[in-house]
Order: C-alpha cells, then sequence, then structure tokens
C-alpha cells in the first residue's frame, strides 16, 4: 500500500444520500469534526436525489461552506452502488470509508479506521462497530439475530483481523481505494436505488469477497464507532418480510454462478413452518401471521426467504415429495 505525505489527504469519507436531508446534516457535521486535523482527510456528499440541485438549495444550511474539506457532488444516476463508485473515482485518499447519511460518527471514528490499516499492512477493509439509535423501542418479536438487518454491529474485543463469521455493515466500512479499483468497485446489479421500493443488497459483501480472494485481510476495529438510526419504518414486521424477500433475490444474483441453493432442505423448512400452525392457518397466509415470540418470527422469516428463493428458481415440484 501507498502513503501519504503528511499533511496530504489520507482518507476519503463518502456519505451517499437520497432525498435525506432531515438526518444528513448530523452526518456531516460528526464527519467534519474529527481528531485527526481536516487536512488529512475530505468530506465526498453524494446527492443522489431527484432534483438534488433544488432541494439543496431549500433544505441544506449555509454552514456547509463553512467546511473546507467538504466536496458536495450531484449525481443524476440513481443508485448506491453507483454513487459508492462515484466517490471511489474522486476519493484522494488512500482509503475510503462509507457513512450512511443517518449515522452519526463519534469523534475518534477515522483515528480507528486509520489505525486498524496502520496495524495490517495487507487490510483492505475495515469494518466498525455500529451503536443503534431506536428511533422508537425495540419490538418484543425482534430476536439478537435479526439485528444486522438494520446494520447493528458489534462483536465485541479489540482490533483484530475478523472472523470469518464477522460480517460489517455499509453504514460504517471502509477500504482501500486501490483495492476497490482493482475488483472494478461496486456491483450496480446489487444494492439499493431510489426511496427503498427496492431492498436490494450484497454489494457490499460482494466487494469484500472478490478483496479476499486477491489476499487482502479484514479488520475489525471497534474503535471506529458510529451511531446509526432504526427509523420507525423498519421496526415492523412487514418491513422485515420485504426485507427477508429481497435478501433471497440479492443471493440469487450475487451467487448465480456458486453453490446451487438447496431446494429439498428449502421445501421441507417451508412446509415444517406451515405444518405447525393451527389447522385453519396451514396455508401460505402462515407467512405473514402476526407473532410476539421472536423465535417463531425467525422461522416464519426462514420460511419466507426459501419460499421466494424456490419461486425465483421456478421450483415447481420434487418427485415423490
Amino acid at each position: 500500500m501507498t502513503s501519504s505525505a503528511e499533511g496530504s489527504i489520507r482518507i476519503s469519507v463518502a456519505i451517499c444520500t437520497y432525498e435525506r436531508y432531515g438526518v444528513l446534516n448530523k452526518a456531516i457535521e460528526s464527519a467534519s469534526k474529527q481528531s485527526i486535523d481536516q487536512s488529512q482527510y475530505e468530506i465526498l456528499v453524494i446527492d443522489n436525489s431527484p432534483n438534488a440541485r433544488v432541494k439543496f438549495d431549500d433544505s441544506c444550511p449555509e454552514a456547509y461552506a463553512d467546511i473546507d474539506n467538504l466536496n458536495y457532488v450531484f449525481e443524476d444516476i440513481a443508485g448506491l452502488s453507483n454513487a459508492r463508485n462515484v466517490a471511489t473515482a474522486l476519493a484522494q485518499g488512500d482509503y475510503i470509508v462509507f457513512l450512511d447519511d443517518d449515522a452519526i460518527a463519534s469523534p475518534t471514528w477515522l483515528e480507528g479506521v486509520l489505525a486498524a490499516f496502520g496495524a495490517y499492512p495487507s487490510a483492505g477493509i475495515v469494518g466498525g462497530r455500529i451503536d443503534p439509535i431506536w428511533e422508537v423501542p425495540r419490538p418484543s418479536w425482534m430476536a439478537d439475530k435479526m439485528l444486522g438487518s438494520v446494520s447493528v454491529v458489534d462483536w465485541g474485543g479489540g482490533c483484530r483481523v475478523a472472523a470469518e463469521s464477522e460480517w460489517f455493515a455499509g453504514a460504517n466500512i471502509a477500504f482501500s481505494v486501490e483495492g476497490l479499483k482493482q475488483v472494478g468497485g461496486f456491483s450496480t446489479n446489487l444494492g439499493r436505488v431510489g426511496n427503498g421500493a427496492s431492498l436490494m443488497s450484497n454489494e457490499e459483501i460482494a466487494v469484500v469477497e472478490a478483496l479476499e480472494a486477491m489476499g487482502y485481510q479484514r479488520i475489525y476495529a471497534p474503535e471506529a464507532r458510529v451511531d446509526h438510526l432504526v427509523e420507525e419504518k423498519r421496526l415492523t414486521r412487514t418491513w422485515y418480510r420485504k426485507r427477508t424477500a429481497w435478501q433471497a433475490t440479492s443471493d440469487l444474483i450475487k451467487n448465480s454462478s456458486a453453490e446451487p441453493y438447496d431446494v429439498a432442505s428449502g421445501v421441507k423448512n417451508v412446509r415444517a413452518y406451515i405444518a405447525s400452525q393451527e389447522p385453519l392457518e396451514r396455508n401460505v397466509q402462515a407467512l405473514w401471521r402476526s407473532t410476539e415470540d421472536p423465535g417463531e418470527f425467525l422461522w416464519q422469516l426462514g420460511a419466507i426467504y426459501d419460499h421466494t428463493m424456490l419461486m425465483l428458481l421456478g421450483f415447481d415440484g420434487l418427485e415423490g415429495q
């Protein structure tokens, strides 16, 4: 890896946004008040909003003009992956770290990211801790295993090479710019586009896997911490069902050439879940039946995932099943 000269930009902060001016201000403010000197980093805001220039003038404070290291970019082509690729192309630092527009970085966030890259010369990916800001109280049906869907990350311990099971979230993830360019950036076939009607994902996972295949290490840096808003609209069973169906879609697209989906296991799980219901509900409506039990809801989500995958694959029955 190359290193920047003293006083030059070492790391680029990228905040990609789409009609989120109500929360964007806090994200930018937190990024502008880091423990490292402003000369060592830049802030790139990539605004994908429709009519962004007009909305920016109406919604964003003039105080942005006082942030000397801020570059506010209007990007007409929508899509989170595209916005991230635009930021990567513009980045002047050796590293680029992505911060969600509804996240608030701790004052030592960038210090933690840079320390992780410095401690591990082969680091290509650094993921930090993400604590939730609950807009409403956490629901009783929300199991701990579901926290990842709202980008809560806390693996404990200190800075280290991440275990295979320790995933990162896009709300707080950094990359070597050189490495990110080597793997071609983020796939525009994956990731969110627009106002969230589509919940496509897996764009970060694909990049991370490609970088690891090239020999880059994945580092967990809990000191690189941010707080992330968990909106009320995401704390509904309906949102989780939708999110699960889109996850199946994302997995099928990403893994189209990988190990095939286990159809027999998926059929078994869907059948078992439906059979566990009361007699009048032993049909497709079991997939959207409300329950307060977190374990049962997890099972329901698993059945929704399998049912979606089977439909996408064109499943028409197993002989003898």
